[in-house]
């Protein structure tokens, strides 16, 4: 679908890498510039690495890009970096404010005279404050960790640096929107996403319950703070979810699992009244899920059309995906897989030499076309 979109890749890390690389699963061109030497920070964030010693955490989030090394300080380099810009449909970078500009390679100068250029810059938080972005970092300041985890236990992060993965992806957005613009009316323009952003922005619910309500959100562990049943419960040999959003999925999970008295009794009839005796229901449903192994009520609740899910393990929830331990999880945007992530300065010669033609010939000699 971004067949031909020319994408100078400045970034590191995980958002910035995986906005890129959604980009080119969509059949973008994306040129990854690193640093001489080290390459991007995760290169090194490991073990597991594979046997070609590419951290799994690289792999993860570069696929379908061509690989060159520029030090930004070297004129040769930078003249390169400038050949590239001049020709690139759009830039992404997450460098702190005022590092590219030290250089000569400031995104309002480039958007200035290239009005048709889509800059896109990922920061921490925000273009005016100059702190490093970690995801850690915006999880604990954005609200996320002060409703994650047990209530009576410490604030928690997500397991998945979720905010650097949402970031990326608003990124991507973003940058659409952009190239549609530019279709329009020819004019592209300097786009600024950020983690704390995204991540407040992620809060949706929790952010307006406390908006509506004037009071703070607080953890609910599995629980949800608006629905009940909606938690994790312990059945006879592993953790199972039940997640009832409806008051007629209720009256059906109830029965589901033979506790007729809960769903003839008319104080739980809606969600209401559900949430008025958690504990009640709560106790009832521990007790009756325990008796029966996981995946027998997961048939049962399936049947009656209650949402459910057994707590599968990754390896489990990858197993029958076309998951690959060189190039990552399936494309979430229905792209494909061109090529592998580049190794450092892997196609430095190849650019040097032709550019963003080099696509072209990278794609004729492994007989991938683009989209």
């Amino acid at each position: 679908m971004l067949d031909g979109l020319k994408v100078l890749d400045l970034t590191r890390v995980l958002a910035g890498p995986l906005c890129t690389m959604l980009l080119g699963d969509l059949g973008a061109d994306v040129l990854k510039v690193e640093r001489p030497g080290a390459g991007d920070d995760t290169r090194g964030w490991g073990p597991p690495f594979d046997d070609a010693g590419h951290s799994a955490y690289y792999l993860s989030i570069n696929r379908n890009k061509l690989g060159i090394a520029a030090d930004f300080s070297v004129a040769t380099d930078r003249d390169l970096l400038e050949q590239l810009l001049a020709q690139a449909d759009v830039v992404v970078d997450n460098f702190r404010p005022g590092t590219l500009e030290r250089h000569g390679l400031s995104p309002e100068r480039w958007c200035a005279s290239r009005p048709d250029l889509v800059w896109c810059t990922i920061t921490g938080f925000g273009p005016d404050v100059d702190r490093p972005g970690y995801d850690f970092v915006a999880q604990a300041e954005c609200g996320w960790m002060a409703i994650t985890g047990e209530p009576d236990g410490d604030p928690m992060k997500v397991g998945v640096a979720l905010a650097d993965v949402l970031t990326g992806k608003d990124a991507a957005i973003s940058i659409l929107a952009a190239v549609v613009r530019r279709g329009r009316t020819g004019v592209g323009g300097h786009l600024v996403v950020s983690l704390a952003d995204s991540a407040r922005a992620a809060l949706v619910n929790v952010a307006q319950n406390t908006l509506v309500s004037g009071r703070d959100a607080r953890r609910w562990g599995n629980a949800h703070p608006n629905l009940v049943p909606y938690q994790l419960f312990r059945a006879a040999d592993r953790p199972i979810v039940v997640a009832v959003g409806s008051d007629a999925q209720w009256t059906a999970c109830a029965r589901a699992l033979g506790l007729t008295a809960l769903a003839d009794d008319l104080s739980l009839a809606t969600n209401a009244g559900r949430i008025a005796q958690r504990d009640r229901i709560v106790s009832e449903f521990s007790t009756r899920l325990a008796e029966r192994p996981a995946a027998q009520w997961g048939k049962s609740l399936d049947v009656a059309g209650v949402p459910n899910g057994i707590v599968r393990t990754v390896l489990e929830s990858l197993e029958k995906t076309d998951a690959s331990a060189r190039t990552g999880v399936p494309s979430s945007v229905g792209g494909s897989v061109r090529f592998p992530p580049p190794g450092l300065d892997e196609h430095g010669e190849l650019v040097r030499l032709h550019g963003w033609s080099a696509f072209a010939r990278v794609a004729s000699m492994t007989g991938k076309r683009p989209g």
